[in-house]
């Protein structure tokens, strides 16, 4: 068994940092656009005038940064060669965004709006799985070149964590839909065209068939945005919304008719593994900053680092680092050997522990650094903020427990292949 990264993909990290200092650190650099990720990070990317959403002059700057990114050829590296893409795997994303995260916060890759130069475009990727004929004829150029994408309606204000029990409704009238229902967290909605609205067409409150995908437009009649939800971690894009009396299509429908969920289960379970890299990739960073800080501070007269009390809680986070590492890109190669539902218990495995490692890492680089630490002129404050939510999002550390024992005790009811859970 070799746990070597290949070396082709190892050389495409040095091509990344290369184009990182050839192209992006200049532009981040350029016009004081350091304001945007330095002390002042959280207010110049906020538009407090416009409710909290984020600043233009912001969103402007990552399109310029993947537009650049798209030129040099890296921002379609997971997708195939037919759409510009570089035929990336599971294990390849995995690698990069670890790689990227543990940079540091800049405008090489944010995690706060899922920005990266190389783009984890999962509405890409769902719309070639799942999109008709006419939606990929229509949508995936602009999908892959990053100018176009759709938000994703799935959370209803009174059921988070389970879809199945969703309010919101599709009624068939004549040759249309008519929906109506609530959602909320819909990321990215200000500058969406399209919400990905999932609602029940058919069956009962918990049942996983018979919920449909529908590609609604936002501007069309009894859409409404209610509201812009402030988080622990401004700007805010997570919008609160109301679909009344809605009429769509049927073309509108996104992966068939009734087998919504099927396509929120492939977004969770390629998404959760990249996830889990970028928290894993943070997390090192904060143990490698708290590393180097503690060999050069020195007060009462000797280094922090002959402290046990320093050493002792990084040498803890450097363990889990190590074997967290290693079931990432175990599980990663195996979505790719054997697909992306083969090991849906690893994957929970890997994204729960590796948010919750992201957090306690910022926490403990914090305590190191002291107030420094605790100040925002150091970036752990923003990652702790920003990768706490990672612990409750796309499926709460206690679903993706509860997931792992589905697996474990025989509740689920599809096991992963003999041989994959080894």
């Amino acid at each position: 068994m070799d746990f070597e990264i290949p070396d082709d993909l190892r050389a495409y990290l040095d091509e990344l940092d290369a184009f990182i200092e050839a192209e992006i650190a200049p532009l981040e650099a350029h016009d004081d656009n350091i304001r945007f990720f330095d002390h002042r990070r959280e207010d110049a990317r906020t538009d407090w005038e416009r409710g909290g959403l984020p600043d233009e002059r912001w969103e402007e700057l990552l399109a310029e940064a993947r537009r650049r990114a798209d030129a040099a050829g890296h921002y379609r590296y997971p997708f195939p060669a037919e759409y510009g893409g570089r035929n990336g795997t599971n294990l390849g994303m995995a690698v990069i965004r670890e790689h990227l995260a543990r940079r540091g916060l800049g405008l090489h890759n944010d995690l706060q709006n899922e920005h990266s130069i190389v783009g984890n475009n999962v509405g890409l990727m769902l719309m070639l799985h799942y999109g008709t004929d006419r939606q990929r004829q229509e949508w995936v150029e602009d999908l892959a070149a990053g100018r176009r994408g759709f938000a994703f309606g799935i959370t209803e204000p009174d059921h988070g964590s389970d879809a199945t029990h969703m309010e919101t409704a599709a009624v068939r009238d004549g040759d249309e839909w008519v929906i109506d229902g609530e959602k909320t967290w819909n990321t990215g909605i200000h500058r969406a065209g399209h919400d990905l609205i999932f609602a029940r067409t058919s069956g009962d409150a918990g049942d996983a068939d018979g919920i449909t995908a529908f590609l609604v437009p936002t501007d069309a009649d009894g859409f409404e945005i209610l509201e812009f939800l402030w988080t622990f971690n401004m700007p805010t894009d997570h919008a609160h919304i109301r679909l009344s009396g809605v009429r769509v299509g049927d073309e509108a429908i996104f992966g068939g008719l009734g087998r919504g969920l099927q396509v929120v289960q492939h977004f969770f379970n390629e998404n959760r593994i990249r996830q889990a890299a970028s928290s894993l990739g943070a997390a090192q960073y904060c143990i490698d900053r708290s590393v180097e800080y503690a060999r050069g501070r020195a007060p009462f007269g000797k280094p922090l680092a002959t402290n046990q009390a320093i050493q002792f809680p990084l040498v803890e986070l450097q363990t889990q680092c190590e074997m967290l590492r290693a079931l990432i890109h175990k599980t990663a190669w195996q979505m790719d050997t054997h697909g992306a539902f083969s090991v849906s218990d690893k994957v929970s495995m890997c994204n729960y522990w590796a948010n919750r490692l992201c957090c306690e890492a910022a926490d403990r680089a914090m305590q190191v650094h002291g107030g420094l630490g605790y100040s925002r002129h150091l970036p752990f404050e923003h990652i702790y903020r920003h990768h706490r939510r990672y612990r409750i999002t796309e499926g709460s550390e206690e679903i993706q427990m509860r997931r792992v024992a589905g697996y474990m005790f025989g509740f689920m009811g599809q096991r992963a292949p003999k041989g994959v859970r080894d």
